[in-house]
């Protein structure tokens, strides 16, 4: 076989993730990673940048250890994105002995689990310190006169970064010393908002750093703005539901304590544990996240049901909103095979209403797409003026909804079957704050089956 000592070794994958096309030395790899002539990638490092960088949109260069046999490969990989496909480009390319994980790596993933479960928002970033995942609270936090960060952005670019009173910058300081850090101070720029990041290195079997897994928590006593539409203890204020109040703080934080501790044990960061309690662990995390999606609604559910509730009345971009929404949920999409086709970048269509809230809209109905739609299968998120009205219109490739449940589905905790999961209060909710900003969700035909709904504002 080639061994590539100075010639680039260079390879294309396809929109579904296939092998296309391949030098020697990685076609004869991906053979021994078990792959097929034509078929899915089959080193799971490559596969990963791939959708990576496909969902990002820009190229990215980084090293990956890959295994081989008794052996590790240790390459420098730049991957780019050309229209569906991504092209690969390994500049060099080191066999060496198997190493083992360093003991450093496995806190590192430990810290950082519990720290973003403390903090107020979570993210992530490559070796370049470009954000490549920000939390849906995080996408909120950040948003700025209704522009909000995009995934592929520096956090040098976000922000304006404190030094430290030592002098230096935390973050990069961390970077170089390949350490955790905690008190870098910033503020997002074109704003007077502060936070305060903080986060650890994620390590390869080599020690070396491919990136950071963090937390952002508010400063100046500036409430960090959630994708859910009003908090009930901000709705109501001190005489609020106390029953609110005390799933806010009793049960939220907890749970997130719990998923976290079961996706340690089931990820097996602490060593091998019996196929059994893996199992056991892996249920553990889906109920918590079962009931954190429970709080969630029944919190959006006292806000939108208040006399107060307010909208704001903004321009928007009901294109960008659709992207941002489907980029959110692409790793979702990812976890069932299911791609999300959503706007041009080019594409824009002026409306009037409310960022957050038109956003958490979006993410309902895309999400449920994602939710009910069988694997493999394609979500369309498109956008057209409708007259005085701009849509966002969603479509799946599932089984669809009756004439006769049109209307059905957007009742207060009406499920169409028992084993769907959630409470039934979704789309009640996503309604709500629909019509509250002078626009509606409906169910149209189509002329291929599935569900078409369709998220209606007031054009700009």
């Amino acid at each position: 076989m080639l061994t590539p000592d100075d010639s680039p070794v260079r390879g294309r994958v396809d929109g579904d993730g296939r092998l296309i096309a391949a030098d020697a030395a990685l076609a004869d790899l991906h053979a021994r990673a078990g792959g097929g002539e034509g078929g899915p990638l089959a080193v799971p490092q490559l596969a990963a940048l791939a959708r990576l960088v496909r969902r990002l949109g820009i190229p990215v260069a980084r090293s990956v250890l890959a295994a081989d046999g008794e052996e590790d490969l240790d390459l420098w990989v730049r991957a780019a994105p050309e229209g569906d496909e991504v092209s690969f480009t390994i500049a060099s390319w080191t066999r060496r002995l198997a190493a083992a994980p360093l003991p450093s790596a496995r806190p590192s993933a430990r810290d950082a689990d519990f720290l973003r479960v403390d903090a107020d928002w979570s993210w992530d970033s490559d070796a370049a310190l470009r954000l490549i995942a920000l939390s849906s609270e995080g996408m909120a936090a950040l948003a700025a006169d209704g522009a909000g960060p995009a995934l592929g952005d520096p956090l040098t670019r976000l922000f304006v970064l404190d030094e430290a009173p030592s002098g230096g910058l935390p973050l990069l300081d961390a970077l170089a010393q390949r350490r955790p850090f905690d008190e870098q101070y910033v503020t997002l720029r074109g704003t007077d908002r502060r936070f305060r990041l903080a986060g650890v290195p994620v390590l390869d079997a080599a020690g070396e750093v491919t990136g950071f897994r963090g937390g952002g928590f508010a400063l100046n006593g500036h409430v960090v703005p959630d994708l859910h539409p009003v908090r009930p203890a901000e709705l109501q204020g001190e005489g609020g539901s106390a029953f609110a109040r005390r799933i806010e703080t009793a049960l939220r934080k907890p749970l997130h304590r719990i998923v976290a501790a079961a996706e340690q044990i089931r990820e097996q960061d602490e060593g091998p544990v019996r196929a059994d309690y893996n199992a056991y662990a892996g249920d553990i995390a889906h109920a918590g996240r079962h009931l954190l999606g429970l709080i969630d609604d029944l919190a959006d559910l006292e806000a939108v049901e208040g006399a107060d509730l307010e909208v704001e009345s903004e321009a928007l971009d009901m294109a960008d909103l659709a992207r941002r929404a489907a980029g959110l949920l692409s790793v979702r999409a990812d976890d069932k095979d299911m791609r999300i086709e959503q706007p041009d970048l080019a594409e824009a269509l002026g409306a009037i209403g409310d960022f957050k809230r038109s956003l958490q809209v979006l993410l309902n109905l895309i999400g449920n797409a994602v939710r009910f739609g069988p694997a493999g299968s394609t979500v369309r998120v498109s956008v057209e003026k409708r007259g005085d009205v701009a849509a966002a219109i969603v479509i799946d490739q599932g089984d669809g909804i009756a004439d006769g449940n049109r209307e059905r589905v957007f009742d207060k905790f009406e499920r169409l079957s028992t084993r769907e999961p959630g409470a039934g209060l979704g789309l009640y909710i996503s309604r709500r704050l629909a019509r509250a900003m002078g626009g509606d969700i409906t169910i149209e035909d189509g002329t291929e089956p599935g569900g078409r709904f369709v998220f209606t504002l007031p054009a700009a």
